[in-house]
């Protein structure tokens, strides 16, 4: 797949061997046998050799952890760099023992990791190391060769290395991203400062052209400072986005890699940004760049004339891939997570197939004609459908089989259901653009979720709200709404709105949804909870709330009826509705009635008597106050004020002869007032 999205058959993918490692990080080509590069946390590593056949045995082993880098030799041997603390090994067929080539600890920089190998063009061995980030050269024409520094910089690493046929080596960086052409001689000269911190790996083309692939924000790596000359060695753990213990914890490098081409003339140009890829090896083949990945475990193929853009060409099932080698009929890839040897064709296969994501059509679906752009010919198209998410092959029993799509067919022969998913085969020398499926969703009732009424309330219309205040309420729902049918899915909260107190008004809002996301409108109704028809108040709503007069209605309690219809998007013969009733609501603007209220005085003590009665709703509090002064809270008979009707009887003292006035104050739940006087003597 290109990264526009166009579909073209991939070069054939197929697996050589599984290799009983986990970590595979280096392989080379010898002949028909390939030789690869073990890693094991816990300790020990070895060279797999790997035949036509795909028979694996072991060609040598290692106490270090990684075998890093491997590099195949004209006389048969192998190469094995070995990381940390480790060396370079030339492993020989037939010989059980590997011949130390280079051992760090005998050079004064004594560097403690090794990353890469190379042949200069004169038959030296290079070597790029790290920690201190330097590159070693080392005859391999005498067996007792010391080793040569050849370069050393202020970075951390050098992490990759090649060489041009010119004899100019390259090498890339881990600390400053720099990318180095060094002379054969040793003279070093900064080619290009990437963006990114660490150059993890590099390619030439025959034209002169330098590919590089660079990861990890620009930034000081968290790192202790190397210990200067003379002064006890410093423990370095190295945890960069390309190396070893990064590629174990299966991390996604933020911001992904980017590759660049660097032309002969030194010019750089950023060919692509892979966002979650880490690009662990590079190589060129048949005019094209191809970049090893991870932790998806893909191979991308670069489009070098053009930048953003590339062609993902095989996905592994592995979650990194780590090396590559060139053989005679492709390249052959090194994986790690787990460690197996593929091979990526040059010939694309000649069924080259596609499977489609599912879709989720979110309710019974029927399936009509397949629109596509492409090729006009060599492309065969399959459907299928089902009521089940997963279509894994444990699951696929569930699906629909495979049916044949011809040109302009409609509707699908598959079953109508809920998913769908297509199926291309693409033959040699097509492409296929884009696919779309057409769809009609069986239609589905409109769900009323949840009612708010809130008496004593207005909203002056339904889009604004009031701000906030002494003056305002809010107007929410009290919990989640009832669980909506199967297919559906429900609006499940909302913020309140803010209403204008007035007691005068009643308001509702109502949560709704339709599980075709059809528009809808509503009508309101009403009735008495005595009554058993219904009146409507408002039809053709189009918002979700709605404010009326209480004066419409008399005092008593009632019920709201919701009715929603997707009428606006249907026939009328197609056209659903649905329905839901509010919890009662009191509509009562009426105070209480006081009966006749009776106050004396006798022997210092003013005695009263009264009555009250509301009519719609319980008498919730009432207060007195003796000749002006404060408000007190008058206690009902029995305590409790929670009836309709409720007596009072009140004693208190009083000083001096003559009139007293008492003033009685009464509200019912609903907040409606009166009040009520009498002089005692």
């Amino acid at each position: 797949m290109r990264n526009d999205g166009r579909l073209e058959p991939a070069p054939a993918l197929r697996s050589i061997a599984a290799t009983p490692a986990t970590f595979l990080w280096s392989l080379a080509a010898a002949g028909t046998d390939l030789y690869a590069g073990t890693g094991a946390p816990s300790g020990g590593s070895q060279l797999l050799k790997i035949d036509a056949k795909g028979a694996i045995s072991t060609a040598a082993s290692f106490k270090e952890l990684n075998v890093q880098a491997t590099l195949a030799l004209a006389d048969g041997s192998i190469l094995a760099a070995t990381s940390p603390d480790g060396k370079v090994y030339r492993v020989t067929s037939g010989n059980t023992t590997p011949q130390v080539i280079f051992d760090p600890t005998q050079t004064t920089e004594k560097p403690k990791y090794l990353w890469a190998l190379a042949l200069a063009k004169n038959g030296d061995l290079l070597i790029a190391a790290g920690a201190p980030a330097t590159v070693f050269r080392v005859s391999l024409q005498s067996a007792n060769a010391k080793p040569q520094l050849l370069f050393r910089s202020g970075d951390q690493h050098i992490r990759s290395l090649v060489v041009a046929t010119d004899c100019t080596i390259y090498a890339g960086s881990d600390g400053a991203g720099l990318i180095y052409r060094i002379s054969p001689e040793g003279k070093p000269f900064a080619l290009y400062a990437a963006p990114k911190h660490e150059i993890t790996a590099l390619a030439l083309d025959t034209a002169g052209n330098l590919y590089a692939a660079a990861v990890g924000d620009r930034k000081p790596p968290a790192l202790p400072p190397l210990p200067a000359s003379g002064q006890p060695a410093v423990a370095i753990t190295i945890l960069q986005p390309g190396s070893a213990i990064s590629a174990a914890s299966n991390s996604i490098v933020p911001d992904g890699s980017e590759i660049y081409r660097i032309a002969p003339d030194g010019t750089p140009l950023r060919l692509v940004a892979l966002q979650q890829d880490v690009v662990y090896a590079l190589t060129v083949r048949n005019n094209a760049l191809f970049a090893a990945t991870g932790n998806r475990g893909r191979i991308y193929r670069i489009d070098t004339t053009q930048a953003n853009t590339y062609t993902d060409i095989a996905h592994t099932e592995a979650s990194q891939v780590t090396a590559i080698a060139q053989t005679p009929s492709g390249l052959a890839l090194a994986t790690a997570n787990s460690g197996k040897i593929l091979q990526v064709s040059d010939i694309v296969a000649v069924n080259a197939t596609f499977v489609s994501d599912v879709f989720d059509a979110s309710t019974t679906t029927r399936f009509g004609r397949v629109e596509t752009e492409g090729s006009a010919s060599g492309i065969d198209l399959f459907v299928r459908s089902g009521n089940v998410e997963n279509a894994h092959d444990s699951l696929a029993h569930l699906w629909s089989d495979w049916t044949p799509v011809r040109p302009n067919q409609t509707p699908l022969p598959i079953p109508a259901a809920r998913y769908v998913q297509w199926k291309a085969v693409l033959h040699p020398g097509t492409q296929l653009r884009s696919v779309a499926v057409n769809y009609l969703q069986r239609n589905l009732p409109p769900q009323i979720d949840d009612i708010a009424v809130q008496p004593g309330a207005r909203i002056p219309n339904a889009t604004a709200a009031t701000p906030a205040g002494s003056g305002s309420i809010a107007i929410g729902f009290r919990g989640a709404p009832s669980a909506a049918p199967p297919l559906s899915i429900a609006e499940t909260s909302a913020p309140p709105i803010i209403a204008t107190r007035d007691r005068n008004a009643v308001t509702a809002r109502w949560l709704a949804h339709d599980p075709n996301n059809d528009p809808l409108t509503f009508t309101l109704e009403y009735r008495d909870v005595r009554e058993t028809n219904w009146h409507t108040l408002k039809t053709d709503l189009r918002e979700r709330s709605y404010s009326f007069d209480s004066s419409l209605l008399p005092d008593g309690n009632y019920e709201l009826r919701i009715t929603a219809t997707d009428a606006a998007a249907h026939t009328v013969a197609d056209a659903l509705t649905g329905q839901r009733t509010s919890d009662t609501f009191t509509i009562d603007t009426t105070p209480p009635v006081p009966g006749l209220l009776t106050a004396t005085v006798q022997n210092g003590k003013l005695h009263a008597t009264f009555e009250a009665t509301d009519a719609t709703s319980p008498i919730a509090r009432a207060e007195y106050s003796l000749d002006a002064g404060d408000w007190q809270y008058l206690e009902p008979t029995g305590s409790l004020s929670d009836s309709l009707t409720e007596h009072y009887d009140l004693t208190l003292p009083v000083t001096g002869t003559g009139e007293h006035t008492l003033a009685i104050r009464l509200a019912d739940r609903a907040g409606n007032a009166t009040s009520i006087k009498a002089i005692a003597r």
